[in-house]
């Protein structure tokens, strides 16, 4: 039996909602997306191109609609905002959770902003004021305040107690977080280790002492690395003087994770993941004019390096017949480096103290695959065109773009990275060109020397 993955559910779920759309039956939509949790509705939303996306939007329960808008990307909510009236939109927010509700909160019109702070009572405010004192992108910025603390010094038939008397706690409680009398962290109380231990022990006597708190500062890829290397469920987070502030739980990890999963993805071709696939024609085209105006500047780089040896090029055709196969292998060498060097610095992986060791390896890695690929295109070459000296000439220019492509693949994101861009973001166009350039001065400049 074939499985069916989440990405066959969501095309299913897609072509069931367009048909119910087309057709016009309401009802059938509502009962759709009543089966629907609301990331799998934002999904939808997502996928749909304006005017059936608003009709959607408008049959979607007013009480979930908050839940979608936080799951969507930055302008399908801007769109979906634009088109909720001020009552709907404070009615929407109003009942999410506290870290939602910040990340909301900077995308709606001042009006319902105003609105949305004067329906709540002065706790749930300085909640908020609390987490938005910190830049989205850090643990401050991900944390929500909804957390269960206790005292070291009580014990463990105390804690169960309370914790009867709360009747709830949080989801994604797998421990409760130990404070002493000034809410500072102490550590942690798994629930396993207090269901399974003597109801007469302290908390002192069987916390965990072990677990740090994350400092509210910490950059959110920072957290989610520490979740991954931790298997981690929650975690507290604390200010530069210990106290407790609150907690990050794996669900906003796994958006962080997908988040720069989209980022590097989307960055690598010189657009951004907010953006909406189905935008307007005349907005993608001026977003993605920029990158087409860079990448054309190296190319005419490129187209200029040719023209230096337009005479050998009109005497030797075979050399323009060949000369792609040179980028082509240099561009994909190139690319497997860039890739490794990326996904390295990203992780944390790379820096200046291995990057030395990674470039030697990746050199040499170039020049095993440059011999192999060499001999084979020489081969080729030379029963081709019926000439020893072209197949040779091939071969030493292939031999010196990938190792000079692998030369580029390492040093060219720590390059932008030490000033500050993105090498996710510039470091494809610009191997291209190394690549472009070294391959077609190699290639032409050894038919140069020996062929004419």
């Amino acid at each position: 039996m074939v499985e069916t993955t989440e990405q066959d559910k969501t095309q299913q779920r897609l072509e069931k909602l367009t048909a119910a759309l087309h057709s016009g039956t309401a009802g059938q939509v509502r009962r759709l997306l009543a089966s629907l949790h609301p990331a799998e509705i934002a999904d939808l939303v997502e996928s749909l191109p304006h005017g059936p996306r608003e009709l959607l939007w408008e049959l979607v329960d007013p009480e979930i609609k908050g839940e979608v808008l936080v799951e969507v990307n930055e302008e399908v909510r801007a769109g979906l905002i634009e088109e909720m009236e001020t009552h709907q939109l404070v009615e929407a927010t109003e009942s999410l959770e506290t870290d939602d509700l910040a990340d909301l909160l900077q995308d709606l019109p001042g009006a319902v902003i105003h609105e949305l702070l004067q329906s709540m009572d002065k706790q749930n405010r300085d909640r908020l004021e609390a987490v938005l004192s910190y830049p989205e992108d850090t643990a401050g910025g991900l944390m929500n305040l909804d957390v269960v603390t206790v005292r070291a010094d009580v014990t463990l038939d105390v804690v169960l107690r309370y914790l009867r008397l709360r009747g709830e706690i949080p989801e994604l409680t797998d421990s409760l977080i130990v404070v002493d009398r000034f809410d500072r962290y102490q550590g942690l109380l798994p629930l396993t280790t207090l269901l399974t231990s003597d109801p007469d022990l302290t908390v002192a006597e069987v916390m965990d002492r072990e677990v740090e708190g994350i400092p509210a500062s910490l950059p959110d890829v920072e957290v989610a690395r520490l979740f991954q290397d931790r298997d981690l469920v929650s975690a507290p987070v604390v200010d530069d003087d210990g106290k407790l502030l609150g907690r990050i739980t794996i669900d906003d990890v796994v958006d962080v994770i997908r988040d720069e999963a989209d980022h590097s993805l989307m960055s690598m071709a010189g657009l951004d993941e907010e953006d909406d696939i189905f935008a307007p024609p005349v907005l993608s085209a001026r977003r993605r004019a920029l990158w087409l105006g860079v990448n054309l500047a190296t190319a005419f780089l490129a187209s200029w390096v040719i023209g230096l040896f337009e005479g050998t090029l009109q005497k030797v055709v075979a050399l323009a017949v060949l000369m792609p196969i040179v980028a082509s292998m240099g561009g994909i060498a190139g690319s497997q480096t860039l890739t490794i060097m990326i996904r390295g610095l990203a992780l944390g992986q790379v820096g200046p103290s291995n990057a030395r060791s990674l470039m030697y390896k990746e050199i040499l890695v170039a020049l095993m695959n440059g011999l192999i690929w060499s001999l084979v295109v020489a081969i080729i070459a030379m029963a081709w065109f019926q000439n020893t000296q072209i197949g040779l000439i091939i071969a030493a220019a292939l031999t010196i773009n990938l190792t000079c492509a692998a030369l580029a693949g390492v040093s060219i994101p720590l390059f932008l990275k030490r000033i500050g861009i993105d090498p996710a973001l510039a470091g494809s166009v610009l191997l291209t060109t190394v690549t472009d350039v070294v391959g077609f001065m190699a290639f032409l400049g050894l038919g140069t020397l020996y062929l004419m």
